[in-house]
Formats: C-alpha cells, sequence, structure tokens
C-alpha cells in the first residue's frame, strides 16, 4: 500500500499575458530534435510496457492552439496497443446526471500503457465555469474535487503530465482563416469556436486560477506559449518525455527465455542472436 501523498501546491500565479515571447523553431532544428524525441517516447511506452507503469497525458488550450498536431505525432510512433487517445467532447445528458468525473474515471490507461486526453477533466473549471452549464459553486469547488482527483491517481502510480498550449488572439484569428479556406481542415471548426472569442477574458482568467490553484508537486501544469507550431510541438514532447522517463530504464528489455527457446527451435541451436543483430 503506498503512502498516502499530501497535495502540495506549486502556487506560481502565471499571467497568460506575461508568459513570454513566443519563441520560434527553425524547420531543421525541429526536423532533426523532433524524431529524435519520438523515438524516447517509443521507449518509455516500451519500458511501461515492461514494468507496468502507466501514465496520462492532458492537453488543454485554445481553439486552434496546435493540440491535434502534437497529439497526432504522438501517435505516428506509439504502438496502438499501449496508446489511447480520447478526444473529450460537451458532456451529454447522461453525463450530466453523475458526477462529472465519473466519466474519466472509466478512461484511464490500464497499466503498461499511456492515454491522451484531448481535453480533460479541466473543462469543469474552463468552459463549464465560463458558459455552463457548471453552476459557480460546482466549478469552485472542482479546484479542490480535481487535487483529490489527482492525488489518487499518483498515489496508485499514475504519472500525470498536464499541457496547457496557448496562442494570442491574432493567431488564433489567423489559424481560423486558414482552416475555413482548406477544405480538409473546415471540420475541424464549429460555431462555438467564434463564440469563445467573445469571453477571451474570461478564459484567461479561469486559465490563470486553474494554473494557480491545480499546479501540484505532483502534477504541474506546463504552459507552452504555441504561436509557433514547431517549438509547441517540440516543447510538449521534450516535457511529456522528461516527465515520463523519470527513474525508468529506457535500455531495450533482454529477450524472454522462452521466446529464445522458441526460436532455436526454428533457426537451430548455432542461431547467434548478437550476429544477426
Amino acid at each position: 500500500m503506498s503512502k498516502r501523498r499530501r497535495i502540495e501546491l506549486r502556487r506560481e500565479r502565471v499571467r497568460l499575458a506575461k508568459l513570454g515571447k513566443h519563441k520560434k523553431l527553425k524547420k531543421p532544428d525541429y526536423e532533426d530534435r523532433l524524431p529524435k524525441l519520438q523515438q524516447k517516447l517509443l521507449a518509455i511506452q516500451q519500458a511501461y510496457y515492461a514494468s507496468g507503469e502507466r501514465a496520462v497525458i492532458l492537453f488543454e488550450g485554445w481553439d486552434a492552439s496546435g493540440k491535434g498536431g502534437v497529439i497526432r505525432r504522438m501517435a505516428q510512433t506509439l504502438d496502438p496497443r499501449g496508446f489511447r487517445v480520447w478526444p473529450i467532447a460537451a458532456p451529454k445528458e447522461h453525463d450530466l446526471e453523475r458526477h462529472y468525473l465519473l466519466r474519466f474515471w472509466e478512461l484511464l490507461p490500464p497499466r503498461g500503457t499511456i492515454a491522451v486526453f484531448d481535453r480533460s477533466w479541466y473543462s469543469r473549471v474552463l468552459i463549464e465555469r465560463v458558459v455552463g452549464p457548471a453552476s459557480e459553486a460546482e466549478w469552485k469547488r472542482a479546484y479542490d474535487e480535481i487535487n483529490e482527483f489527482e492525488r489518487m491517481l499518483l498515489d496508485d502510480g499514475m504519472r500525470i503530465v498536464k499541457l496547457f498550449l496557448h496562442i494570442t488572439p491574432q493567431e488564433q484569428l489567423e489559424r481560423f482563416r486558414e482552416r475555413l479556406t482548406d477544405p480538409h481542415q473546415r471540420w475541424k471548426l464549429s460555431p462555438e469556436d467564434f463564440r469563445n472569442r467573445d469571453f477571451r477574458a474570461e478564459y484567461e482568467a479561469a486559465v490563470e486560477e486553474m494554473a494557480a490553484r491545480t499546479s501540484t508537486r505532483g502534477a504541474p501544469w506546463h504552459l507552452i506559449a504555441a504561436n509557433d507550431k514547431r517549438f509547441a510541438r517540440v516543447e510538449c514532447f521534450k516535457i511529456a518525455t522528461e516527465r515520463l522517463s523519470k527513474g525508468i530504464d529506457l535500455a531495450p528489455q533482454p529477450l524472454d527465455d522462452e521466446i529464445l527457446d522458441a526460436a532455436l527451435d526454428v533457426f537451430g541451436s548455432d542461431f547467434d542472436i548478437d550476429a544477426e543483430a
């Protein structure tokens, strides 16, 4: 039985307007760094499969901030048998009749695997706070509920990575324009994307309070300046691989004796695995 973990807030108040200059990453640097990080993430997945570790990676951010682009590049590399992506939409009618965390309990990854949430339980203190359906009393108590929920996950051995992609209003509008003019991207837009721009100030206040009240030592928030897609993708991979690999042996797993015996029966006792490699 693991020792009960005390919730320890980091108490770092981050202002989105002061997040820092949006850095840019040149294409050659991006093409050099991203594949290496993808391979490291694959090594982490293989190590988790052997050790029984498990993790969730949460993505929050503005509409069109690039969450999907990062997630696609994670999925490109990983074995789908041990990797699951959950796109989280607005709660359905039956979800509203139950505690909002229930639908997320049922999506948590089994041991040895990694799950990605494209939006998450933080909707309660973000979109549900700003435009509903959460009442003020419900979203105000959700900070403590979420911290306790994540504490239980951490105590159970779950690793949690929380990423928020921040883009400026001008950059968001330009990305909306690009999607409108691309027939293959239009499906990503909805009327709510445009409506939500009217609530930018309210969303910023919600994001800043979320980061201040739910960034804990065990599960801190990482706010990423994401105007440059290449920089944001590499930064997300860097943070995720650093946190998920901490204390993990990423060396390839030794060959199972039963597999070796079966192989020698087929290839012959003089088969030299090291020579073949």
